[in-house]
């Protein structure tokens, strides 16, 4: 096992506390964000001497990763894990497929865009479904309503912008009524203007103070995102997509295609390790609308919410419909109970395993190793099995 250390990440809308919290440091008044922990070019983690974890694995890949998953994934950790924090809004965003990754980084490559350059959309030719288990409570926007529960959302709002997108939806109540509806909100031909975004946000608020809301919650999300963004039409977009609030335990599944947004709340997030991210708006970063629409599914999906499979007594596994990963979450005793002997922990092949809260011991064929809250250790695949024991939870990241 190689003990790891995340890579942090501090975009501003990061919490200032809840990742140093989980690594039990002080904090500085810095946002944290994400803490990534994986093999990720951009930001791999290390070992505490500061060897990459993606030098390691390319310098022994069959060690590794071991032969299945180093000829599945060019000799690649196919999974990234990592913890992320939302004190504000991110921006509302799309992935592309793996298909319109490889075909269109190729492309960017061929006309001699360095990979650097702001002209870029495709850092990499991978695509980025991925899985957000919530530790805390977590809310977002994801995927589209159906038009006509769209069209009720919007019914009543008395703008000019709503009228016009209500009217859309109710003359053609399909998946084209709907990116009708989407384009006239992020085109650059048709963007509303501030004051139109604005007029919208007042009416969401005076029917929520009235109680007269047919979803309290949307209009309260509406608010959140024009405090953090005002006047941008993402704003708007929130009323076609669905809200969505997790509790601690529960997931939510993001494939390939789908926009959303994640609002406020702490998790863990695994994906495909990619880092293609189309963005609509709600973000001072570059707008990638030509690429969003054209990557964009406009069909009316509920949040995909994935159930855990019971694995064994201590562990619960998440099997997202993917091949680059899965997510397990082990539960020994609980704090102050009586410490669990070791016992195997399901799962084979490369691992990243991160202690949660309390503390646990980790044992396979080549070593042991103690993990506690923050803390992260890599299992390469010629580890062999895994068993633990201890008082405490961990999250373990694999491949299907």
């Amino acid at each position: 096992m190689l003990e790891l250390e995340g890579h942090p990440q501090h975009y501003s809308w990061g919490s200032t506390t809840e990742i140093p919290d989980l690594l039990g440091r002080p904090a500085d008044g810095t946002p944290w964000a994400e803490l990534w922990f994986g093999a990720h070019p951009l930001g791999s983690a290390t070992t505490p001497g500061g060897e990459r974890l993606d030098d390691l694995i390319a310098a022994a890949p069959a060690e590794m990763l071991g032969e299945g998953v180093g000829r599945a994934f060019q000799n690649r950790l196919p999974f990234l894990l990592k913890v992320i924090a939302a004190e504000r809004p991110l921006s509302l965003q799309v992935h592309p497929t793996k298909e319109q990754a490889v075909e269109s980084f190729a492309a960017e490559s061929a006309a001699g865009i360095a990979l650097d350059s702001a002209r870029r959309n495709y850092r990499d030719p991978n695509h980025k479904p991925e899985l957000l288990f919530a530790l805390t409570p977590f809310t977002a926007l994801c995927g589209f309503r159906t038009p006509r529960r769209a069209a009720v959302i919007l019914e009543g709002l008395g703008t000019e912008l709503t009228d016009r997108l209500h009217d859309l939806l109710v003359s053609n109540p399909t998946a084209h009524g709907m990116r009708a509806a989407f384009r006239t909100l992020v085109s650059t031909s048709m963007r509303p203007s501030q004051a139109a975004v604005l007029e919208v946000v007042e009416a969401c608020r005076a029917r929520s103070r009235a109680g007269s809301s047919p979803s309290p919650r949307i209009d309260a999300f509406v608010s959140l995102l024009a405090e953090h963004h005002p006047g941008d039409p993402g704003v708007v977009a929130a009323l076609l997509l669905n809200p969505v609030t997790l509790q601690p335990g529960e997931t939510l599944f993001v494939p390939a295609g789908a926009l959303h947004a994640y609002l406020h709340g702490t998790g863990l997030e695994i994906m495909a390790t990619g880092d293609n991210v189309l963005r609509a708006g709600l973000t001072s970063k570059k707008v990638h609308v030509d690429e969003v629409l054209q990557s964009v599914s406009v069909t009316a999906t509920p949040p995909l919410r994935v159930a855990p499979e019971r694995q064994n007594a201590t562990s619960v596994a998440y099997y997202a419909p993917v091949d680059d990963f899965e997510l397990a979450i082990t539960q020994l005793a609980d704090e102050g109970g009586t410490p669990q002997k070791l016992h195997p922990v399901p799962g084979t092949g490369p691992r990243i395993v991160l202690g949660l809260d309390g503390e646990t011991t980790l044992m396979t064929e080549a070593g042991a190793h103690t993990l506690t809250a923050g803390r992260a250790v890599f299992v390469p695949a010629a580890d062999g099995a895994l068993r633990a024991g201890g008082v405490g939870r961990f999250a373990q990241a694999s491949v299907p």
